[in-house]
């Protein structure tokens, strides 16, 4: 008997799901729905896009509609999923032209995502305001940064800054407001965060710390926004205050809801509903170093979540028992990454952790065109063991985060992370690698 596969989502997670599961079973009946008019794009290349450095949005789409066709997968574009009815496996779907329908499924894999979080404040309905999550959303602030000479970006996290640096390279007056005390509240610890912080001044970005935005006005367009009581003026707003995982459809299923206000799963990515999956932006997974539960809203998560429900539910045996969460991003000729825990984190987890610090040069200090880089690495003060690393420099971030990464999941400790060894060439690295000074720096402090 043929097995009959639906996936509700087309994003990353979703389309990894289904590729994963016809590579699992070659006649599964497998159908992707989708409210958007175009599946699988990239939303993490859509501020460098908006910067120019991008040609197009159409350039964003992973995969062309031969993809589907050759796959077998059967695309269901501008289709809302409407309600799950998990005692007769069946979901109901509404088409663009308002006609409903009811689908079969012998598994179903939840992929909904998440949506752009509006902040407690008045005014985000209005003209010139713009959240930063779908082709379309993107698509309106690039239609407008064309006509505007001025933005202000209400949020400090990855994708606002993102946004902020892309509309100082379009030409305009770029002003970040946060609420938190530092910038990327998330990703560093406030000594790395400063680093960033002075690279956006330093190109001309107007950086708001420990500020609240009030309110946006303005008649039935925005005009300024209001701050502590001081009034900014400007041409257009964009909100990047986070997301919220679009799990509405799994609660009315009777799906269990983690703190993270994600769907739980079990490392088989298996909800507590009979052959119901969840993966992506709408689904909670476990921190590697800490246990405790994350929803990291990372397409790396994703697409291996996607696997490995794609994979179970054709029939086959996959897990994913954890995840790092780790993070890379460029913007304004400057490279930041992170990955396990921050030192503000692992002390809001009890521990008491050592750090190596080192600023150095991605190259030999007399070759041309090598840049300043910092790493700050976090380790457990017992054995030594690394559980964290931070990199900010002009070069050369993503390879040592990665390597950062990979001694985490195999629990290096800093004295063997000293004795690694590796290349060197003036034109591309010192005699002395960083990563391994930084290690060295941690060790002495154990």
């Amino acid at each position: 008997m043929t097995r009959k596969i639906i996936i509700i989502g087309a994003g990353a997670a979703g389309v990894s799901a289904a590729a994963s599961a016809r590579k699992q079973d070659r006649t599964a009946e497998i159908k992707i729905i989708t409210e958007e008019e175009y599946a699988a794009y990239s939303r993490c290349g859509m501020p460098f896009v908006l910067s120019g450095e991008i040609p197009s949005f159409q350039n964003l789409v992973l995969y062309p509609p031969d993809f589907y066709r050759m796959m077998k997968l059967d695309l269901l574009l501008e289709t809302k999923a409407l309600d799950v009815d998990i005692d007769k496996k069946a979901v109901k779907i509404q088409k663009k032209n308002g006609e409903t329908e009811t689908l079969d499924y012998d598994s179903l894999i939840m992929a909904t995502g998440a949506r752009a979080s509006k902040p407690p404040i008045k005014g985000t309905d209005k003209k010139g305001v713009h959240l930063v999550r779908t082709k379309n959303d993107c698509q309106a602030i690039d239609s407008q940064i064309q006509k505007s000479k001025s933005a202000i970006i209400i949020g400090a996290g990855l994708i606002g800054l993102e946004v902020a640096a892309a509309i100082k390279e379009r030409g305009l007056s770029s002003t970040v407001i946060e609420f938190f005390p530092q910038i990327l509240p998330q990703m560093l610890d406030p000594d790395m965060a400063k680093l960033v912080q002075q690279n956006l001044i330093k190109k001309g970005i107007d950086v708001m710390v420990s500020k609240t935005a009030d309110a946006i006005i303005g008649n039935d367009a925005v005009k300024g926004v209001s701050v502590g009581g001081t009034e900014l003026s400007t041409d257009m707003v964009i909100l990047a205050t986070g997301v919220r995982p679009e799990v509405e459809i799994l609660k009315k299923m009777g799906a269990e809801i983690g703190i993270t206000r994600s769907a739980k799963v079990n490392i088989r990515m298996r909800t507590n509903l009979n052959e119901v999956y969840a993966v992506g932006d709408c689904a909670e997974t476990s921190h590697i170093v800490s246990g405790r539960p994350i929803s990291p809203q990372l397409g790396t998560i994703a697409v291996r979540q996607g696997r490995v429900a794609g994979i179970n539910a054709a029939g086959g045996y996959s897990t994913l028992p954890s995840v790092l969460g780790s993070v890379i991003t460029r913007f304004l000729g400057q490279e930041i990454g992170q990955t396990g825990l921050t030192e503000n984190r692992a002390k809001e987890h009890g521990l008491k952790p050592v750090i190596g610090t080192i600023t150095a040069k991605t190259r030999a200090h007399y070759y041309p065109g090598g840049t300043d880089i910092k790493i700050k690495l976090i380790a457990e003060p017992e054995l030594g063991r690394i559980i964290g690393t931070q990199i900010i420099g002009g070069e050369e971030v993503t390879q040592r985060i990665n390597m950062a990464s990979i001694a985490i999941q195999k629990g290096l400790t800093v004295h063997e992370v000293k004795s690694t060894d590796t290349c060197y060439s003036p034109p591309v690295s010192d005699y002395w690698e960083p990563f391994i000074t930084a290690a060295e720096m941690a060790l002495r402090k154990i």
